[in-house]
C-alpha cells in the first residue's frame, strides 16, 4: 500500500515521523516539505499511487526522507493499512496533519442544499478526519509528544460568520463551512480527551490559499499557508491544545 521516494537515510529512533494526509499537493506537500526541511521524516498520504509516489520522489531530490503512503481518508481499509505500516516501519506517529478536504461540488444556495451534497463533503473533511485520528491514535500515544493538526479555515468560525463587519459574513457555503465548523468541534473532542497526556490537538487556519479547492484564487501561498500548521506540528511542551490557531493567534470557534 506504498511507494517510496529514495530515502536519505535510514531511520533514526529518536527523529520524528509525520503523517500528512491529502500530501501530493497544495497546503499538504508545502507542509510535508517544511517538516521534512526540519529533520522530519515525512509520510505523504495521497489517493493515487502515482501522484504520492511523485511528491515524494520530489521531496528526496531535496534530501527530504520521505515516503508516499496510498491513502484515501474515506476507506478505512485503506487508512487501517496505513496504521499497520507506520506501526512495523516505525513504531509510533509523532504528528499527525490531517490536511485532506474538499469543497465539494454543490455551489448554490444553502436552501438548494441536499444532504447528499453535504455528505459528499463530510465524508472527506469530517469522517476521514475520524477514519484518520482514530486509526492513528494508537500510535501517537506511544509518541513522546504527539501533535493532532486539523487543517480548518475562518470561514468556520461562528463567531466571525455572524458578525457583519468579518469578511467571513459574507461568504455563505452550507456544506464546506459547515463541515469545518464540525471539524472544529471534533478538534476540541480530541483535545479535551487527551489534555492529560502528552498529545495536544490543535486547529489550524493556512488563510486564503490558492489551491485547488479555490480554483488557485487563493492570495496566499501553499507555503504560506502551511506555516501555522507546521508551527502547530512542532509544538513544544508548553505549546496550546485545544485551540483554533491562524497566523495572527487564536480564532474564535
Amino acid at each position: 500500500m506504498r511507494a517510496r521516494g529514495t530515502r536519505k537515510a535510514a531511520d533514526v529512533t529518536d527523529q520524528r515521523i509525520a503523517l500528512v494526509t491529502g500530501a501530493n499537493k497544495g497546503i499538504g506537500l508545502a507542509a510535508a516539505r517544511a517538516l521534512g526541511a526540519r529533520g522530519v521524516t515525512v509520510l505523504l498520504g495521497a489517493r493515487e499511487e502515482a501522484l504520492g509516489k511523485e511528491a515524494a520522489d520530489a521531496l528526496a531530490a531535496d534530501g527530504i526522507d520521505a515516503t508516499a503512503l496510498v491513502l484515501d481518508v474515506r476507506d478505512p481499509a485503506q487508512v487501517a493499512a496505513a496504521a499497520d505500516e507506520i506501526a512495523r516501519r516505525h513504531g509510533r506517529l509523532d504528528i499527525l496533519v490531517n490536511n485532506a478536504g474538499t469543497a465539494g461540488a454543490f455551489t448554490g444556495p444553502p436552501g438548494e442544499a441536499t444532504a447528499a451534497d453535504l455528505r459528499e463533503v463530510y465524508e472527506t473533511n469530517v469522517f476521514g478526519v475520524v477514519t484518520v485520528t482514530r486509526a492513528m491514535l494508537p500510535l501517537l500515544r506511544r509518541s513522546p509528544a504527539g501533535r493532532i493538526v486539523n487543517l480548518s479555515s475562518h470561514l468556520a468560525s461562528l463567531t466571525l460568520g455572524a458578525d457583519p463587519a468579518s469578511p467571513a459574513a459574507a461568504v455563505n457555503m452550507i456544506a464546506y463551512q459547515s463541515s469545518k465548523t464540525a471539524l472544529n468541534a471534533v478538534t476540541l473532542a480530541y483535545a479535551k480527551e487527551l489534555r492529560s497526556t502528552p498529545v495536544k490537538v490543535n486547529a489550524a487556519l493556512p488563510g486564503v490559499v490558492a489551491t485547488d479547492i479555490n480554483h488557485h484564487r487563493g492570495r496566499r501561498t501553499p507555503a504560506e499557508g502551511a506555516e501555522i500548521v507546521v508551527r502547530l506540528a512542532l509544538l513544544d511542551e508548553n505549546g496550546p491544545s485545544g485551540l483554533c490557531l491562524a497566523d495572527e493567534g487564536p480564532v474564535p470557534w
